[in-house]
């Protein structure tokens, strides 16, 4: 498997890139730069350079915004949202999506910036299990609930394990696909203590099948990622995933 690539940290605001294309307008030379986005094509002053392939642009609605779009899809549900009951849905969803989502302001990187080198040469497998996670399906943006396990080999410095569960929380709560979380959080590991092996598995039910679709409650999917020496040598490996499945 091959190493992951890293995210970039996010603010605030979520920076997405938009391309810039000529295509035909009104005005006087027929043509007009385009800027596509997630919410069609924007037309740009005339005069600017469709060369220019790639601009980052920042999207970040208001909370008044948000909430707003709420009550639009309430209505499409086929309620009212003006009903006593309904009222303060929006206001609410905005604010469990600020925690469901909760890891576009964390920086993974930085969590694991604080180690220790006083290990007493300790330098065996280091194992936390069952560090629960919630995090979101990016295709139909419904829970995914289970739980990470995940192994390094150090290299003369370790971290607080409290640290690996909030690296874990950091990328989970974020719009995600299971596979992408696991060899991100390996990525992060292994990119910010360099042992000389990461292993993650992560085991989990996507409410996108079990809920709906095929409704198939019960249904676990495993994912896993094993970099360095976990993957390389056989006897590290199957170390790892005993301990994993002990």
């Amino acid at each position: 498997m091959e190493e992951c690539g890293l995210f970039p940290p996010h603010g605030d605001s979520t920076e997405r890139s938009v391309r810039l294309e000529a295509g035909t307008g009104g005005d006087s030379d027929g043509h007009i730069a385009k800027a596509r986005t997630h919410h069609g094509v924007l037309p740009l002053p005339s005069g600017h350079d469709a060369g220019a392939v790639h601009r980052k642009i920042r999207v970040h609605p208001s909370r008044e915004e948000a909430e707003a779009a709420v009550r639009t899809l309430i209505a499409w549900a086929g309620d009212d949202p003006a009903r006593e009951g309904l009222r303060e849905t929006p206001a609410r969803v905005v604010r469990s999506y600020s925690e469901l989502f909760g890891g576009y302001g964390v920086n993974p990187g930085a969590l694991l910036e604080k180690t220790f080198s006083e290990v007493g040469g300790y330098d065996e497998l280091v194992v936390l299990k069952d560090i629960r996670l919630v995090s979101c399906c990016e295709h139909h943006m419904l829970p995914i609930i289970g739980k990470a396990h995940i192994g390094y080999l150090p290299d003369r410095r370790v971290v607080g394990i409290s640290k690996l569960a909030r690296v874990v929380d950091g990328i989970a709560r974020r719009l995600q696909i299971q596979e992408k979380m696991a060899t991100d959080i390996a990525g992060v590991i292994q990119t910010s203590l360099k042992p000389r092996g990461v292993g993650v598995v992560i085991e989990a039910e996507h409410c996108c099948m079990t809920l709906r679709g095929v409704n198939r409650p019960g249904a676990v999917m495993t994912a896993s990622c094993l970099m360095g020496a976990i993957r390389d040598d056989a006897r590290t490996r199957a170390e790892f995933l005993r301990l994993v499945r002990n």
